[in-house]
């Protein structure tokens, strides 16, 4: 009596368990796949499909944000390039929507464990600190958000990876949740590295700065591990 006890308490606990780690969007209620939940997060005219590969919803299964989602007076906005350049620059929302712009296909990684594949379009990060002119000692971008959220990465991978910092998803502007006005697509990097409601990018030399959930524990490469 005591085993079998033993046994269905142990059971018990790998349910709650299993029930914490899974997420209502990975149960299918349709012949696609795609479950109500995740239908639900859908935005009206967002794409769902590019070049043969389904499109997640961009906006998140749930807002892990540290402070809320936050709802920008794009009338009164700017985005600062800072620190280390010999040319700073300020750009209004419209300023940066007129520069050249480029469409990437991505997969957002989450350290909760959902992931989501969305079609990102933006501007080249590297494109705005070109202009900028960016001292020969900067070697780190420092992302500043308006909810006092920030991270950073090292310049030579933001160019490795053509990183952007994208104002729109699958197709339509991107969403509050998601970070408008801008987010920082920062491919094979984890979730927490894609900094949202960016206002400014500093050029820093510090290569051991960290930033809000780094100095909480989390590694700073955030590489993804596939």
């Amino acid at each position: 009596m005591k085993r079998n006890f033993v046994i269905l308490t142990i059971l018990s606990i790998l349910l709650v368990v299993l029930s914490a780690c899974s997420d209502a969007d990975d149960i299918p209620d349709s012949p696609d796949g795609v479950s109500a939940a995740t239908e639900a997060r859908y935005q009206e005219k967002e794409v769902r499909e590019y070049e043969g590969v389904r499109l997640d919803p961009a906006i998140g299964p749930r807002d892990n944000s540290i402070a809320g989602v936050q709802e920008v007076d794009i009338d009164t906005y700017e985005l600062n390039i800072t620190g280390l350049v010999n040319e700073p620059a300020t750009y209004r929302y419209d300023e940066v929507l007129e520069k050249e712009s480029h469409q990437r296909l991505i997969t957002l990684y989450c350290v909760e464990g959902w992931e989501a594949t969305v079609l990102w379009e933006g501007v080249r990060i590297m494109d705005l600190l070109a202009e900028a002119d960016v001292k020969e000692e900067g070697t780190i971008a420092i992302f500043h958000c308006v909810d006092g959220y920030t991270t950073s990465m090292p310049l030579e991978l933001i160019e490795e990876r053509d990183m952007l910092i994208a104002y729109s998803s699958n197709g339509v502007t991107l969403p509050s949740s998601m970070g408008y006005p801008f987010i920082v697509v920062a491919e094979d990097r984890l979730g927490y590295k894609w900094a949202r409601w960016v206002n400014e990018i500093e050029v820093s030399s510090d290569s051991e700065y960290r930033g809000f959930w780094e100095t909480r524990g989390y590694g700073n490469e955030a590489e993804v591990k596939k």
